[in-house]
């Protein structure tokens, strides 16, 4: 699976992965893929520097990227605290009522609420670039369109390609004209904030629109044939996230979650704004129900959304309360029927499109290679 995209970042297999989970990044570059960790959980940037430091050690010398979740334009002097006095109190005590109403217990004394979405907010991001690009990074994702024009400067500074993710050939033809190297076409399929086009549709309409850009294939491709499909589509590569979480290197931390995404099918996720404000696919659960009802307050938009429901998350994934359990995750998650290592989701993926490439030799007449 090389493609000249591939060549030029060294990588053996034109797989790139997004993850936060630093071990299943470092396992995905040791098997031929570019690993890319998440960033935008780490607000602190030591706890960045300590993962980018494990990952060095873990990589063998191979090449590695980061993500992170940086708005093109930048919004000065707003706190976060500023920003979550905004939120109503009917969207506060909706929270506390739905989790009463499932017996959820509250955090252990001392302990913090996890996660919270403030990878948005420019310091924050510029922070983890700080620290970042002292590391031998060799791709800089982000999330939310283009970064600022002097992050993309630095970038290249550094000799970092810089990638950006789009929903529509109209966004992608942005991230050009902005300088990005690399555009990933994220289809409607796709786990986490998805835009409305399919993959089979937004992949090509991409390529054409950027090119010669190269155009990574992402939404709901975990098989070999599909990114068989992406490659004959024009795309140079494909991104994947959902299926490493059910990797024995993701650190879900929640049997009863890996449990529930082993059993779903492709039609067990739907799009809800539940858990950012933004329109994010994910498994479907009495969470995303009660947001999505119209008789209830309806969610806030981001960043408002993630900074309410920061300490709910963080509540019902301590204590595994089934019903109300979930995780961003795409359509594929349908074929996420078991627990493999990241070597052996890899190399169930270059058997599959070896597979898918002699089918197509055997239809056109030639003979396998």
């Amino acid at each position: 699976m090389e493609t000249e995209l591939s060549r030029t970042l060294g990588i053996e297999h034109a797989i790139f992965g997004f993850t936060p989970f630093p071990a299943v990044a470092a396992a995905l570059t040791r098997a031929g893929g570019l690993g890319v960790l998440g960033a935008v959980r780490y607000t602190a940037p030591d706890d960045l520097a300590r993962d980018l430091d494990w990952m060095q050690e873990h990589t063998d010398g191979l090449p590695y990227g980061l993500d992170v979740v940086m708005p093109a334009k930048k919004v000065e002097g707003v706190t976060e605290a500023e920003v979550e006095a905004m939120i109503p109190e009917e969207h506060r005590a909706f929270v506390r009522a739905t989790l009463a109403k499932h017996g959820v217990p509250g955090l252990p004394e001392g302990e913090a609420s996890g996660w919270r979405i403030t990878g948005w907010m420019e310091q924050v991001a510029r922070g983890q670039l700080d620290v970042a690009f002292d590391y031998p990074i060799k791709l800089l994702a982000n999330a939310l369109g283009s970064p600022p024009p002097d992050v993309v400067a630095r970038a290249h500074d550094h000799g970092v390609l810089v990638a950006a993710l789009a929903g529509s050939a109209r966004h992608a033809r942005r991230h050009a004209e902005a300088g990005i190297d690399i555009v990933v076409a994220q289809g409607y399929e796709a786990g986490g904030h998805t835009g409305e086009i399919a993959s089979m549709v937004l992949t090509p309409e991409v390529v054409d629109a950027v090119s010669p850009l190269p155009v990574l294939a992402a939404g709901g491709i975990g098989s070999g044939e599909q990114i068989a499909a992406g490659l004959a589509l024009g795309a140079q590569g494909v991104w994947l996230g959902s299926v490493w979480l059910t990797t024995t290197e993701a650190e879900l931390h929640s049997r009863a979650l890996t449990a529930k995404l082993l059993a779903a099918g492709s039609g067990d996720t739907v799009r809800s704004r539940a858990l950012t404000g933004k329109p994010a696919r994910q498994l479907r659960t009495e969470w995303t129900d009660a947001w999505d009802d119209p008789a209830g307050p309806g969610p806030l938009p981001m960043p408002l959304q993630g900074l309410l429901v920061a300490e709910a998350v963080s509540r019902i994934q301590r204590h595994e309360v089934e019903p109300l359990l979930g995780t961003p995750v795409g359509q594929i998650v349908g074929r996420m029927n078991s627990e493999r290592s990241v070597q052996q989701v890899v190399d169930d993926l270059t058997r599959g499109f070896e597979k898918a490439v002699d089918r197509i030799n055997r239809i056109a007449g030639r003979s396998a290679s």
